[in-house]
C-alpha cells in the first residue's frame, strides 16, 4: 500500500513547515475582514500559525498578521484566536489526533 501525502504548510511566526492538522488558517477577504477559517475553505488570501498557545501569544506581541496581510487588525481578534489555538489543543489532549 502507497503512503499517503500528508500536506504541509508554513507557519507564519516560526516560519517552519508543519503538516497542515497542526494548523489553523486564518483568512483576509476581499473587504480587508481577517478572520478564522477553521475549515480551510474560505476565500480569501490565507496563512497559517501552528495550534501552540505560545506561538499566538508571539503572534499577538509581533503583529504578525497585520503585518502579512498589509492590513490594520482589531487585538480582539488576537484574543479570540489564543482561545480558539488553546480550546483546540486542550480538545486534541483528550481526544487524540482525530477533530
Amino acid at each position: 500500500m502507497a503512503k499517503k501525502k500528508i500536506p504541509m504548510r508554513k507557519d507564519i511566526v516560526t516560519g517552519e513547515m508543519f503538516p497542515k492538522k497542526e494548523l489553523v488558517r486564518v483568512v483576509k477577504n476581499k473587504e480587508n475582514e481577517v478572520s478564522l477559517d477553521p475549515t480551510g475553505k474560505k476565500q480569501g488570501r490565507g496563512a497559517y500559525i501552528r495550534l501552540d498557545v505560545s506561538m499566538a501569544k508571539q503572534a499577538q506581541a509581533e503583529k504578525v498578521f497585520d503585518k502579512t496581510f498589509g492590513v490594520k487588525i482589531d487585538p480582539s481578534f488576537y484574543e479570540e484566536l489564543i482561545a480558539y489555538v488553546d480550546h483546540q489543543v486542550a480538545r486534541m489532549e483528550l481526544f487524540g489526533d482525530g477533530k
